[in-house]
């Protein structure tokens, strides 16, 4: 099987903020954004990647006409987590609710003009998910879903693709991805051993399975630090 892959450069300011993308790349988004059928982006990256940095310049760019919908939202809860033996590895592949993701994203492409759709949010400083907190209103065109397995065919994750118009897999310097993923631990509550205990046992392994997916991606987006 051939596989295109598209390279575009994004550059971020020092505050993370990106500032430049290929524009004939936005052009297909905002074509997307103003037309009249919806159309769902996937993002995908490594944890740490990057990927709720990108998808929040894109919606702050095309404003009302886009929404973003997190993979983490379908977070299994952490008393199920405890009950199925799996909290030590949250955030693996078998540790979210997949057929509800799934059957979410079957609604946002086949739903009526008529029909607001509610998704769950996942919120780091408490480790839970809120159910209904993102609003999918009728007018939105483009519904840009950000996660880590979107591409991955096993661990209830096959099929997923299928409802994606387009994949994005985000690439970044694994030295840069590394020190953002220990920041942002840090920062919602784990010491510096803490953090460097989880992403050696959890998410390094994940990353890895993760990579694997990246030659099913529609384009690859180099993000230069």
């Amino acid at each position: 099987m051939l596989f295109k892959l598209h390279i575009a450069y994004l550059l971020p300011i020092v505050n993370g903020k990106i500032t430049m993308v290929e524009e004939h790349i936005f052009e297909q988004l905002c074509q997307w954004s103003e037309g009249s059928k919806r159309h769902v982006l996937g993002v995908i990256g490594l944890p740490g990647a990057g990927k709720s940095t990108l998808t929040a310049w894109i919606k702050q760019r095309l404003g009302e006409s886009a929404v973003i919908v997190p993979m983490d939202g379908f977070h299994l809860a952490n008393n199920q987590l405890e009950r199925l033996g799996r909290k030590a590895r949250k955030g693996g592949p078998d540790t979210f609710d997949t057929d509800g993701f799934q059957a979410l994203l079957a609604r946002i492409k086949s739903s009526s003009k008529q029909e607001t759709i509610y998704a769950p949010a996942f919120h780091r400083e408490i480790e839970e998910s809120i159910a209904g907190e993102i609003a999918i209103l009728p007018t939105v065109q483009l519904v840009i879903v950000e996660g880590n397995y979107l591409l991955l065919e096993e661990s209830g994750w096959q099929g997923t693709s299928h409802w994606l118009d387009e994949t994005w897999f985000i690439q970044v310097d694994e030295r840069q991805r590394l020190k953002q993923l220990k920041q942002r631990h840090i920062h919602f509550g784990r010491t510096e051993a803490e953090a460097e205990q989880w992403i050696a046992s959890t998410d390094q392994p994940n990353a890895e399975l993760i990579q694997t997916t990246a030659i099913r991606a529609d384009k690859h987006i180099v993000i230069k630090q």
